[in-house]
């Protein structure tokens, strides 16, 4: 039997034994009943005394089994949170940095096409006053072979004298 059922029977025992003649507070119990009861109370009660303390202790373990896992789970989470904000922190400057080296592509790439656009330029107008030179050479030429037919310096006779030009 449970101890605390036990303590209410003895409790319901005094509770109906008999009043003392002329006497509020005391009663007659039978005293072979009330010790014998008072016995078996005391032989359960150190059993369901250490069984409660080995629950006791045993809830005290899974309690502080489960605040070292709550604990573990919050450092873990801390850690993974930390990590995720350094990774974040990292692709955030790595984009910056990307965007950075891509300005500074686009403005070489432009800084080059203008160097060679002017290159370009400037080589082809040399070529243009070049061809403007030669030109007017050929042109020269032709207009005196032209003035020299037309004085007839092309005659066989006068074929060994070198040109005047």
């Amino acid at each position: 039997m449970d101890p605390l059922d036990r303590i209410d029977e003895l409790i319901a025992m005094v509770e109906q034994a008999r009043s003392v003649p002329m006497s509020r507070n005391n009663c007659m119990v039978d005293r072979g009943e009330m010790i014998g009861a008072l016995d078996e109370l005391r032989v359960e009660l150190p059993a369901d005394l250490r069984r409660a303390a080995a629950l006791l202790e045993e809830r005290d373990k899974i309690m502080e089994a489960g605040k070292r896992e709550a604990d573990r789970i919050i450092s873990e989470g801390e850690a993974e949170h930390a990590r995720l904000v350094s990774v974040n922190e990292i692709t955030v400057s790595a984009e910056h940095e990307g965007a950075r080296i891509i300005a500074e592509a686009r403005a070489e790439a432009q800084r080059l096409r203008e160097e060679v656009d002017d290159y370009v330029d400037t080589a082809l107008a040399n070529f243009e006053q070049f061809l403007t030179r030669a030109l007017a050479s050929i042109e020269r030429g032709r207009d005196k072979m032209h003035a020299l037919r037309e004085i007839g310096t092309f005659a066989g006779d006068e074929a060994d004298r070198p040109l005047p030009f």
